[in-house]
């Protein structure tokens, strides 16, 4: 295998791995997880300090 293949496969595999990235944080699933982070700038304390 020259350095040409080995390139070019590490760039195939670096690739489905971001893919696979893209899909996992695009997924509904994490939805709940994502909203709950996009609203903690805009909260005044953190819930644990609430009492």
């Amino acid at each position: 295998m020259n350095a040409g293949n080995l390139s070019g496969a590490a760039t195939a595999v670096l690739l489905a791995i971001f893919i696979a990235g893209w899909i996992w944080a695009w997924s509904g699933r994490r939805r709940d997880d994502f909203d709950a982070a996009a609203r903690l700038p805009l909260e005044d304390e953190p819930k644990e300090r609430r009492q």
